[in-house]
């Protein structure tokens, strides 16, 4: 399992040993790479990771399957340090949304604010856990911006910035220990993680929470000496009756101070004709600031389409827009409450392609770097900018996505048409990016929200070809997700990758997405669920007679029933069984094999423990 630089056969730069003693060719620059999405692509070298996980040490393998074994004597790790305040700095600062290229977006003033942000911050200083809901659109995120920089020296610890969108309670708790502590190669076990959780002490800024109930109750009681201020919507489960949580509601802003928010947008007085149209605005939004601030976005489009009336030019000595200028009408209230279709129908086609690929990806936004490749221009890095500056897009952790309610508003514009096309064009692109050995795991995970949205679009789809493209993205994305150690995002990468490769009928995928599956859940230490994953991948392997793929297979259920047996020794209740139907042999009912091993994937979705 673990051979030596100095064993036979053995190739100290990671390829096939050839005869001769030639140990094989030099890495491929990236510039001989071919075209991300052409056909025929040479696999990339395979790259390998040793992690350890509690006392196991993990061998991520992406050709056979990963590698699982009591971590050896010596190669425990020390315990893990913490980030010194420069070093949480300068995380935060890369873990931040990426600037976008182009003129600077102008930044909303936080108005009519200071109740609630005094409030806020009076909570946190006495430690105090609070919940800040407001609807999507009331600026939440805004006014965590705000508590933040009034919080940066009430803890110990300082203030840690965590995203919710998409994240479970067990994903938040290792955010929150990586926030903290610095530990490459590392990953505690649940028990392990709550112990060096419970010694931070920090305000946490929790946005985007999707959690309430026993989940809300077991984060706040694994960190005691934190103060936690959660942002949601009033959709998000409460938490529970006994949860020692404040409330704080944040509601639309007034009249008044909608008119002062688009005067600042369009820096310049509004006429009365405008002013007149904010109000029917504010009483049609409620006062969401996002409205006003795609409102702003409207009018400066408006501002740059009018121009002098023909014949008068030069009339305006002072250059002002108001004085002999050809009239270009206000959008209707209906446009301006649902602006997304006109603001984008102004904008350049990089930044229109861009939005039909989000909509694609279910809201998902490619990272800038990505979009040239995508959209086809090599300018195409600029149309991010171009969105955020029309409130198309909004912040959510290090990346962005699309404000509520544009992709709703984009899809009944058309923007919905040829979504397959483009996600299947995502999902070779980034199953070529996630692959390539100048990518980091690191920069696989960052990107994790738009990978995996490609990844789910395709996995259940009809159309040819589909389904083989998702089993080759999560067969490239997941042992990266694994070797950064973002294990929510790697078990929903293996999960549709197996469903992909049922219905595409790849046996020999299908069963290694149940091995890795297994690994993970023997990790997580879900004995029952490791069985019977590994089991189901032992059976088709078998099957189609890897004895690679098969022998490793069986080095991990044997670990698994050596779990078992001390377990049994030691008087822990046992789980319920988790029964997989048995595998059938391909080539004995057309699709059956892949077909019969599919029972974990119907009911894995709901495993004990799978969370986190």
């Amino acid at each position: 399992m673990n051979p030596q630089p100095d064993d036979p056969g053995h190739d100290p730069t990671g390829g096939a040993a050839r005869p001769g003693g030639d140990s094989g060719r030099p890495r491929t620059s990236r510039d001989d790479l071919p075209a991300p999405a052409g056909a025929g692509t040479p696999p990339a070298p395979a790259r390998t990771a040793k992690l350890v996980t509690g006392d196991f040490l993990l061998t991520v393998n992406p050709v056979d399957g990963s590698e699982i074994e009591p971590c050896p004597p010596g190669r425990q790790p020390e315990a893990p340090a913490r980030r010194t305040p420069e070093q949480r700095a300068e995380r935060d600062r890369a873990a931040a949304p990426p600037v976008p290229t182009g003129p600077a977006a102008p930044h909303p003033p936080l108005l009519r604010r200071d109740d609630e942000r005094e409030r806020l911050v009076q909570l946190l200083s006495r430690g105090r856990s609070v919940r800040l809901t407001g609807p999507a659109g009331s600026g939440r995120t805004r006014l965590l911006d705000a508590v933040a920089a009034d919080c940066a020296d009430l803890a110990p610890d300082g203030v840690i910035r965590l995203s919710g969108h998409r994240r479970t309670v067990g994903e938040v708790l290792y955010a929150l220990f990586a926030a903290v502590h610095h530990a490459p190669a590392h990953r505690p076990d649940r028990a392990g993680v709550r112990a060096y959780v419970r010694e931070i002490g920090a305000v946490v800024l929790l946005d985007d929470l999707e959690f309430g109930g026993a989940a809300l109750d077991e984060l706040l009681d694994a960190a005691p000496e934190c103060a936690f201020l959660l942002a949601a919507t009033p959709g998000t489960p409460a938490p529970s009756p006994d949860a020692s949580v404040e409330e704080v509601a944040l509601a639309g802003l007034d009249r008044s101070t909608t008119l002062e928010l688009l005067e600042h947008a369009v820096d310049r007085p509004l006429t009365d004709e405008e002013a007149n149209w904010a109000g029917d605005l504010w009483f049609e939004s409620e006062g969401l600031p996002l409205r006003f601030v795609q409102a702003g976005a409207l009018l400066r489009q408006r501002d740059a389409l009018r121009g002098p009336a023909p014949g008068d030019e030069g009339a305006d000595p002072d250059g002002s827009v108001f004085t002999d200028v050809r009239d270009t009408p206000l959008p209707s209230l209906g446009e301006a409450a649902a602006p997304a279709a006109l603001l984008a129908s102004r904008l350049s086609e990089a930044a229109r392609d861009t939005l039909r690929f989000a909509v694609a990806l279910g809201g998902e936004v490619p990272h800038q770097a990505h979009l040239p490749a995508l959209v086809g221009d090599t300018h195409a890095d600029a149309a991010l900018g171009e969105l955020v500056r029309c409130g198309l897009l909004t912040p959510v952790g290090p990346r962005h996505r699309l404000a509520p309610g544009v992709a709703e508003q984009l899809a009944e514009h058309g923007y919905e048409e040829g979504a397959p096309a483009r996600a299947h064009t995502a999902a070779q692109h980034y199953a070529w990016w996630a692959g390539h050995p100048s990518v980091a795991p690191e920069r696989v995970a960052a990107e994790s929200d738009a990978v995996l949205a490609a990844l789910h679009a395709l996995a259940s789809s009809q159309e040819a070809g589909h389904a083989s493209a998702a089993v080759l993205l999560a067969r490239s994305a997941a042992p990266a997700l694994a070797a950064a150690l973002h294990w929510g995002a790697w078990e929903r990468a293996l999960r549709s990758g197996q469903a992909a490769a049922r219905l595409a009928g790849e046996v020999a995928e299908e069963a290694y997405f149940h091995h890795e599956l297994g690994v993970l859940a023997l990790c997580r230490g879900n004995l029952e669920r490791a069985r019977a994953e590994l089991e189901a991948s032992i059976a088709l392997r078998g099957a189609l007679a890897d004895k690679r793929g098969t022998v490793a297979g069986r080095r991990a259920l044997a670990l698994v029933a050596d779990r078992e047996r001390g377990a049994a020794l030691h008087g822990a209740p046992a789980a319920p069984p988790v029964t997989l139907r048995a595998p059938t042999p391909p080539g004995t009912g057309g699709t059956g094999g892949a077909a019969g091993a599919g029972g974990a994937g119907g009911t894995s979705g709901t495993a004990p423990g799978g969370a986190g």
